[in-house]
């Protein structure tokens, strides 16, 4: 009886698609920050741009109605906020005796690994944009990043106070009514240790967990990544920018919706006479995006040392 080994030289259409869930089974959980903005779509041949709205407030209307009289009504104030995707991507090399003797499904695990690394190209883009907000509070009262000392921690004050501003902003909540945290482990470490904290497990039953959700202080509900930024002060204290964020603060390509990334496979021998003996193939991922702040009051950067 004769058997067929499917390599990528034999890449199926359905097989395709596979590697392509792989990627973005890999890819979705590790949107953290582009998880919390607004979502639009990649628009089909309208030049490349993506156009977010913002709403002004409309004023109280304190003057008693006039029976019979219409009065004047109010304008709705509409900002436009543009932005341009543009493509990033990444592949590698598979060569043939790896294809061959490898004890793992090389492709699959390629795809994986592909979806890991794109999720972290859309999430950083994300975060370098909404972490360069205006909008800052640096933990212990100082007034600089170069200003915080390795004493300077999160706490529930911290976060209560920039509730606060929040809140006088006018900022609105995203989920039940809180707002969302993105700290990193070290952060989220001292946050456990405050005795405000609720741990996500101790939650009432039939409430919502997010995806990533590790507890919440203070009216505002954190996530756990990785991904914060940290950057050592002329002191050589490490200061870490969390977020913490209310609705329509900023906006990014739907990722999930419109700009998903695509798994690129060229098989063995279709590299021409660059790759003569048909030795190299390889996988890649190549994706559309872009983001924008859109709001500067509804979102605020923590900045602040760790214990941990």
């Amino acid at each position: 009886m004769a058997t067929t080994t499917q390599t990528i030289g034999t890449l199926s259409a359905e097989n395709k698609t596979f590697y392509e869930r792989a990627l973005l089974k890999r890819l979705v959980p590790n949107l953290v920050f582009a998880k919390y903005g607004q979502k639009k779509p990649v628009p089909a041949h309208e030049g490349g741009t993506v156009s977010f709205r913002r709403f002004g407030a409309l004023a109280a209307a304190t003057t008693a109605l006039t029976e019979g009289v219409t009065p004047d009504g109010s304008n709705l104030s509409i900002t436009t906020v543009t932005a341009t995707p543009a493509q990033y991507g990444d592949f590698v090399q598979i060569s043939d005796k790896l294809d061959l003797v490898g004890i793992d499904p090389v492709l699959t695990e390629t795809a994986e690994l592909l979806g890991e690394a794109a999720a972290l190209t859309v999430d950083t883009l994300v975060r370098n944009v909404v972490c360069a907000g205006t909008n800052v509070q640096y933990a212990g009262g100082r007034t600089s990043r170069n200003a915080v000392t390795a004493a300077d921690v999160i706490s529930a004050a911290e976060v209560r106070r920039a509730v606060r501003t929040l809140r006088s902003a006018n900022a609105k909540p995203i989920d039940g009514g809180f707002f969302i945290g993105i700290v990193s482990p070290g952060v989220a470490a001292d946050l456990m240790a405050d005795t405000l904290w609720q741990d996500v497990s101790k939650y009432n039953g039939g409430e919502a967990i997010l995806r990533g959700e590790i507890g919440k202080l203070c009216g505002v509900r954190f996530v756990e990544s990785t991904n914060v930024p940290a950057n050592a002060n002329t002191s050589n204290v490490t200061v870490y920018s969390c977020m913490i964020i209310g609705r329509d603060a900023y906006g990014v390509v739907d990722v999930e919706h419109g700009a998903t990334p695509h798994l690129i496979v060229k098989p063995f021998g279709s590299g021409g006479t660059t790759d003569p003996l048909d030795q190299r193939a390889t996988a890649g991922y190549k994706l559309y995006m872009t983001a924008v702040r859109l709001q500067e009051s509804a979102m605020i950067r923590l900045e602040c040392a760790a214990r941990a």
